[in-house]
């Protein structure tokens, strides 16, 4: 059986830079840095989704945020969990019938916009509102709802964005910390290509802004200190942390057998996943980045296999902003790609919306479609000093060299997946 070729025909988020591929698009050509002091902790840097606190007081909400804001359960959601569903939500909107002719035609139902067997993966970080929960130690255990557990269950935003949209196939919830978003897509991706389903739907979302999402950082020192409105420097000689975010994205995975027989509209093609773990320290990588490089070569080999003949032209590299995960990268980028005639340019998104932990790599994912869409390859926001002069670091904002690219994300507890992609015009 010939493996399925597996393109994304639906893409909707809510990230730092905006909601949709148009608003992050237009925020990347304005060099917009979302960059704001932390409410808790007023000498770090964060980058919110606005608006802050309930997604519903949005000024101008679209049709997502309508349904999300009017549903009487949402409070079981955390932050995270409903900026996953709010992406979900979008994301089904747009692979939608008519989302390639102006929205026309489109199902009022929201429970008829994807078949019901479409299988969810969804990657979901943990619930670090502790100071949002009444009732939790040391308050009176007496105050807290009958349900309060669903806040700090993983799977709660998986069931609300079945429930909200009438899902009843395969339900899964990854989190393999900072590279769960692409284990998650690696593993839709894996679904279709094997023929075990015809469409996935894939999202991500999490929060880390809260007083206590914010400490653990702050007491292990990895939080940049370069001022409460300035981003981090990945790659730089002078980088010395990253800047926490919040997001959400989400993709309806599609084979393109299927997509081109409905007619829908493509935004990118899938063409390779590769996922290892260092089996190490708890929270640093692996010195060498051995088993990192073995998941780039994986997803390398498998897109070769998958027709690829040239490239990458780029690279999303995870590109915290810390000194240890940077220079691991970098050599790593050496050795992959360093000596090719022509090499990969490399960027770093994190520089340009923060680091959004467990959705980093759907956030990251959103921000190249909407930038490839927008003509400009974005630059790494604060690199003066590089750490390698054998790299080619975005350094001002160029056209795309080409549509084919790498996508890394190298997550605590040696957690690594990568992903290949084709950009479609």
């Amino acid at each position: 059986m010939t493996p399925a070729r597996v393109v994304i025909s639906g893409a909707g988020g809510c990230t730092p830079l905006g909601g949709s591929l148009v608003e992050v698009g237009a925020a990347l050509r304005a060099g917009r840095l979302p960059f704001a002091p932390s409410r808790h902790w007023p000498e770090f840097a964060v980058a919110p989704v606005e608006p802050q606190g309930d997604l519903a007081r949005a000024p101008s909400p679209d049709a997502a945020l309508r349904l999300l804001g009017g549903w009487r359960h949402r409070h079981y959601c955390h932050r995270g969990a409903q900026l996953a569903v709010l992406a979900g939500l979008r994301a089904a909107w747009d692979a939608a019938p008519g989302s390639a002719s102006g929205n026309e035609g489109r199902p009022a139902d929201w429970t008829a916009l994807l078949p019901e067997d479409t299988p969810l993966l969804l990657a979901a970080g943990p619930m670090l509102d502790v100071s949002g929960e009444p009732g939790l130690p040391p308050g009176d255990v007496n105050r807290l709802g009958a349900l309060w557990l669903l806040r700090w269950l993983p799977n709660t935003a998986t069931a609300a964005l079945c429930r909200l949209l009438g899902l009843h196939g395969e339900s899964l919830t990854v989190n393999a910390a900072c590279a769960s978003a692409l284990h998650a897509l690696g593993e839709g991706f894996r679904r279709i290509r094997r023929g075990e389903a015809v469409r996935v739907l894939v999202a991500a979302g999490d929060s880390r802004l809260s007083e206590a999402g914010l400490l653990g950082y702050a007491r292990a020192r990895t939080l940049s200190r370069r001022g409460p409105e300035c981003g981090p420097r990945p790659f730089d000689l002078a980088r010395d942390g990253f800047v926490a975010a919040e997001g959400g994205a989400a993709f309806v995975l599609e084979s393109l057998e299927a997509a081109t027989a409905r007619g829908a509209r493509i935004h990118a093609e899938i063409l390779g996943f590769g996922a290892t773990s260092d089996g190490g320290s708890l929270t640093a990588p692996d010195e060498e980045g051995r088993y990192a490089e073995r998941a780039v070569r994986a997803a390398l080999a498998e897109a070769v296999a998958a027709g690829m003949r040239e490239g990458p032209h780029w690279v999303s590299a995870h590109g915290t902003g810390t000194g240890r995960n940077d220079a691991v990268e970098a050599a790593l980028l050496e050795r992959l790609f360093a000596d090719m005639a022509t090499p990969p340019a490399i960027m770093a998104l994190k520089s340009r919306q923060g680091h959004a932990s467990a959705a980093a790599g759907a956030v990251e994912l959103l921000t190249l479609l909407a930038a490839w869409r927008a003509g400009v390859m974005p630059s790494i926001a604060g690199l003066e000093r590089p750490c390698s002069a054998r790299l080619a670091f975005v350094r001002e904002e160029t056209p795309f060299a080409g549509p084919l690219g790498l996508l890394e994300n190298f997550g605590f507890g040696g957690q690594n997946a990568v992903l290949v992609v084709r950009l479609w015009t």
